[in-house]
């Protein structure tokens, strides 16, 4: 199954990461998108620059290899993330 790349995916990947505990930024810079862990807060970090396209795939990826707690989450969110861990991220 592959992502749609639309503001929409983007709006629901935002919401899904911020659920998750992860605090959400959009910075300026010579840099690619990515997460980090500074005492103890989970950040990520999005280059407000990359198309459409680059922050999807990055935040999507994102999902795919952090450490979740799905109790956080709707039924609706649940099934989106379910939905990202079966999809296939190509950059």
């Amino acid at each position: 199954m592959a992502l749609s790349y639309s503001q929409h995916t983007l709006d629901k990947l935002e919401t899904l990461i911020k659920n998750l505990g992860f605090k959400l930024r959009y910075e300026k810079g010579n840099f690619k998108t990515g997460s980090c862990i500074l005492e103890k807060d989970r950040i990520v970090i999005v280059n407000k620059f990359s198309n459409l396209e680059s922050k999807i795939n990055s935040l999507a990826d994102l999902v795919q290899r952090a450490e979740i707690d799905d109790s956080l989450l709707d039924d609706k969110q649940k099934s989106f993330l379910y939905l990202l861990k079966q999809t296939k991220i190509e950059f």
